[in-house]
């Protein structure tokens, strides 16, 4: 036989001295453990489920109209203040869980904190995969286990009421706070743009003719006025060069052979010109008739002498411009001397003209020049002012778009932009979930079992006997020559046969007690605390 073997049976066989112990210690401590399973109090667990659906038709046609605001971080909110603080208190007061008022504090504040633990409000998509949460949906899912199932179902259904109020009246909450706020920055704003306004229309009215204008500051309307009085006085050059170009044809070779045209058509006129030709022809009538001394000769001749020197003089005063001579002389009836002095008469008019306009452009940069070192200062003021007016203006145009925003996401709130649907109302099995007395029935009863082997063998350890030939050897270290038999072997077979049979009614009833408390525990009876107590009484 292996030794090591043979050194086990020599244990279990010294510890078999003690079979009885082991087995009163084990329907002990059976009895015992049974009895405290069943003094376990129950534990029902009430389940519901929620579904929030931000998805609503309204979503898309609200998308960007409105201010949008993030409902599972308001979940999120709501289920941690469930969990803690006074709403917890409320709930528990509510469900029957704690007196209306009054108790010791401490245990107040173990109990609440024993069913903040005991409260799961858990979340998941409800397509099962947690990156589409928010396109697919979310379901909240709110656990509690209670020793009493009717107040678990009531405490369940109040969380729910509450997970779904206080999310929507969250929701509705921050929108009025938000709107209150917004009203609140509109009427400072609007205050400030009034100030705005008032100190602009002061400033502009203290300072007319120095604001900027749409064509520019002070620097460009001075360089616009300068660069205007250069471009002037250069047309009015070219104007007056123009001027004396006509002027000078005017009174030269134009007007001379514009006095020396005859008439028109060739018919009789009162000018000089006509009158020498006339006496021209006379006097060579006479020169036919006469001699060079007849006196009506000499007196013809003299008079052609006359108006020729008159003719001279007009030709004369024509070059220097004698209005009378060029009348005289029939110039001013020509065509071309009167184009020559149709477009120097114009050029007059425009030089008057670039006069008037160059003496306003002079006068504009003259007093724009007076007030060089004032009119930078009023501009950067006035720029300032308009920044303070425009800033105000831009804040207070946002603030009323967002109030609109508020205002219409209010009202699709109230029209259903956030959907709360009741998957699975509140409910409690019939049976408790904890604890499960089969199992923990057999746990104690192999524990039992265990605690009684170990019990015999302790008595074996404290007092110890020698069972086998090999153990004496062994303990002695002298080698073993022989031993003498049991002298009534038959005598000692019935003795261990009633010993075995002992032991197996023994364990029957033992498995026989295991089998009713399993059908007892199966059928739902526990003993309360006042009926254990009555058992162990009696």
């Amino acid at each position: 036989m292996n030794p090591l073997v043979g050194e086990v049976l020599d244990e279990v066989q010294s510890a078999w001295r003690f079979r009885w112990y082991a087995i009163g210690a084990t329907t002990f401590l059976a009895i015992a453990g049974w009895l405290l399973v069943f003094a376990l109090p129950d534990r029902y667990e009430a389940v519901a489920s929620v579904f929030v659906d931000t998805r609503t038709p309204l979503k898309p046609v609200l998308q960007g109209l409105t201010v949008e605001q993030d409902v599972d971080a308001q979940l999120n909110f709501v289920r941690q203040s469930l969990l803690a603080g006074p709403e917890l208190k409320r709930i528990a007061r509510e469900s029957g869980l704690l007196p209306p008022s009054g108790g010791d504090p401490r245990k107040l504040e173990e109990l609440l904190a024993a069913l903040s633990t005991q409260i799961d409000i858990s979340a998941h998509s409800a397509s099962g995969r947690e990156e589409e949460r928010h396109t697919a949906g979310t379901i909240y899912r709110i656990v509690y286990q209670g020793r009493n199932r009717a107040s678990a179902l009531r405490l369940v259904s109040i969380v729910l009421d509450t997970f779904v109020n206080e999310t929507l009246g969250g929701k509705r909450e921050g929108a009025e706070n938000a709107q209150q706020f917004l009203e609140a920055q509109i009427r400072d704003y609007e205050k400030r743009l009034r100030t705005a306004e008032d100190r602009l229309a002061d400033f502009k009215s203290r300072h007319i003719g120095l604001m900027p204008t749409e064509q520019g500051g002070y620097f460009a309307q001075l360089q616009k006025e300068r660069d205007a009085v250069t471009e002037l006085k250069t047309k009015r050059a070219e104007a007056e060069s123009r001027r004396a170009a006509l002027t000078r044809q005017l009174h030269g070779d134009v007007a001379v052979a514009a006095a020396a045209q005859p008439a028109a058509g060739g018919a009789a006129a009162s000018d000089t010109l006509s009158r020498i030709d006339a006496a021209q022809v006379h006097l060579d009538e006479l020169l036919l008739r006469f001699t060079d001394r007849h006196p009506d000769v000499i007196a013809a001749r003299q008079t052609l002498e006359d108006l020729k020197k008159r003719r001279a003089a007009e030709i004369e005063g024509l070059r220097q411009g004698d209005a009378a001579a060029a009348a005289a002389s029939r110039a001013s009836s020509n065509p071309v001397y009167q184009s020559v002095q149709l477009a120097l008469n114009q050029v007059d008019v425009d030089i008057a003209d670039l006069d008037t306009e160059l003496a306003q452009h002079e006068s504009r940069a003259s007093e724009l020049r007076r007030y060089v070192d004032t009119a930078p200062q009023v501009e950067a003021e006035f720029a300032q002012l308009n920044r303070d007016y425009d800033v105000n203006k831009a804040e207070y145009t946002a603030l009323l778009g967002n109030l609109q925003k508020a205002r219409l996401g209010e009202r699709a709130d109230n029209a259903g932009s956030v959907r709360f649907e009741i998957v699975q109302p509140p409910t409690a099995g019939l049976r408790p979930v904890w604890p499960v007395r089969p199992l923990m029935l057999a746990e104690v009863l192999l524990a039992a079992l265990g605690a009684g082997a170990a019990h015999a063998y302790a008595l074996h350890f404290l007092r110890p006997v020698v069972t086998s030939a090999s153990s004496i050897a062994q303990a002695t270290g002298v080698p073993v020559i022989g031993i003498v038999s049991v002298a009534f072997p038959e005598r000692a077979r019935r003795a261990i046969r009633r010993d075995l049979l002992s032991i197996s009614l023994a364990g029957s009833c033992l498995l026989a007690a295991f089998v009713v408390v399993v059908i007892v525990s199966l059928q739902g009876y526990r003993l309360s605390l006042t009926a254990l107590r009555q058992l162990v009484s009696s």
